[in-house]
């Protein structure tokens, strides 16, 4: 069934947006597949800086997500793959969202978004590295049109996650 998306707008997160990430990222069903616990606010204060800074270094970053009133619901961009497993050095895809707007497409929709301005900046590709049990964003990656690459074992966990690819 192809429904129409929600109206997102994306912006480059603000100060004020640590307190609404560190919010909605305080629930257990929205950290399950990303550690499981919430960060301290002052994670988020600091995330938020990176991202203005890696803005305006690169032109994109992790944005906030809003809905159609302004509220922030979330966030999706794109941020390079530091670590030392999986496609370390590739620019990666993500978000996470406030559980209570799951389902009505609110992440395809931001998702679709980033895509179109990595592509404005210049990118070529990117993936995204979902856990193997996360059927949600497995699904989204799927609406974007990425495909299954490689599969990676979580360190230290023995649990898995999928590598998506996309050309752009």
């Amino acid at each position: 069934m192809n429904r129409a998306l929600p109206a997102v707008r994306l912006r480059v997160p603000t100060h004020e947006d640590a307190i609404a990430w560190h919010r909605i990222f305080a629930d257990p069903d929205v950290m399950e597949f990303h550690g499981g616990a919430p960060a301290e606010l002052s994670v988020y204060e600091e995330l938020t800086a990176r991202q203005r800074r890696h803005d305006a270094e690169h032109g994109f970053c992790l944005w906030s997500v809003l809905d159609g009133s302004g509220q922030v619901i979330g966030f999706t961009g794109a941020q390079p793959w530091e670590r030392e497993w999986g496609p370390t050095g590739e620019i990666e895809i993500g978000w996470r969202l406030a559980r209570e707007h799951w389902g009505k497409g609110y992440v395809t929709s931001a998702a679709r978004q980033t895509l179109e301005r990595v592509t404005a900046s210049g990118l070529k590709g990117v993936v995204a590295m979902v856990d193997s049990r996360n059927a949600r964003s497995i699904a989204v990656t799927r609406r974007l049109g990425m495909r299954l690459a490689e599969t990676f074992t979580l360190p230290p966990d023995p649990r898995t996650a999928h590598c998506y690819r996309l050309d752009l």
